[in-house]
């Protein structure tokens, strides 16, 4: 098949779609991917020179392109990346909802500040709250098989410690995303969510800020054996936005971790076995007898 046989599979030639946060990271590499399946990119970015590189190189592959320098924590910027849009495209087809930080704040909840719960709220879960509202007259304007993509964290699913107010507001994506889902339906507009796991991004550089003396575990805490990477998410993106790949889902939630909630505590052996219990011994692992069915229980 044809590059635009293949393309065509997608149903997103000359669609359009507004990225935030896409000058790095997850958002840049959905920009890049939705550009290469032949769809038009806006993207909001707040830090100026990430919006310039990304300006550049959206230039250099010649694709139809919008870039605005913009704060979507804000209404009056997120009034403003709307027009743009409007402006440039007339039309929009996919919104991806990608800013998101822990700021980091790293505290037990008790001493937490509101100070700390407000800039959580306004970078996790606020400018989605102010971006979806603005961006749903388009989309709905531009016709049916219309897709938001909100992209949230793997901790929406699970506990995690020292960040439990972040871990509220992701959790908060998901129920935005399944009541929007259901609202939105008449009109031919689907509401999904990604959820990835650690990844690394210009936020998270984690696969070198692992100590070199853990580094040969590194492929053995993830089912899958690795971090992740922005083209993970950003193909987990493009499968949303896509009516002809995910036409009939709405209102669910894409975990993007290498299958790592689906291990919960399970972690593989060096020697191959398994275990679910901490790895206590000086030299980070010492090799015991395995039962029948091939699980190390220490």
């Amino acid at each position: 098949m044809t590059e635009d046989g293949e393309l065509s599979l997608l149903g997103l030639s000359s669609k359009v779609a507004l990225i935030t946060g896409g000058g790095a990271g997850i958002g840049r590499a959905t920009a890049e991917l939705f550009v290469k399946a032949g769809m038009r990119v806006a993207i909001a970015e707040i830090d100026e020179a990430r919006a310039e590189d990304t300006r550049r190189a959206l230039v250099a592959v010649r694709a139809d392109a919008v870039v605005v320098t913009a704060d979507v924590r804000k209404a009056g910027d997120v009034g403003r990346v709307i027009g743009e849009v409007d402006k440039h495209f007339g039309r929009l087809d996919v919104l991806v909802n990608n800013v998101g930080d822990y700021l980091g704040h790293k505290t037990e909840f008790a001493d937490s500040t509101e100070e700390q719960w407000d800039a959580l709220y306004a970078i996790n879960l606020r400018h989605v709250l102010l971006m979806s509202r603005a961006a749903i007259p388009l989309i709905r304007r531009s016709g049916k098989d219309g897709s938001i993509i909100n992209v949230s964290t793997i901790e929406a699913f699970r506990g995690i410690p020292l960040s439990v107010v972040y871990s509220a507001f992701k959790a908060a994506i998901t129920g935005f995303t399944r009541s929007l889902a259901v609202e939105l339906g008449q009109y031919g507009i689907r509401v999904n969510a990604i959820a990835p796991e650690t990844t690394n991004t210009a936020q998270i550089t984690a696969t070198s800020r692992v100590p070199p003396e853990n580094r040969d575990y590194l492929g053995r805490w993830f089912p899958i054996g690795r971090f992740g990477e922005g083209s993970d998410s950003a193909g987990a993106a493009l499968f949303l936005a896509s009516p002809r790949l995910s036409g009939w889902i709405s209102g669910s939630t894409i975990v993007v971790d290498g299958g790592a909630l689906a291990a919960g505590a399970w972690m593989r052996l060096p020697d191959n076995g398994w275990t679910h219990l901490p790895i206590i011994t000086a030299d980070g692992y010492t090799p015991r007898p395995h039962r029948s069915e091939g699980i190390s229980r220490g």
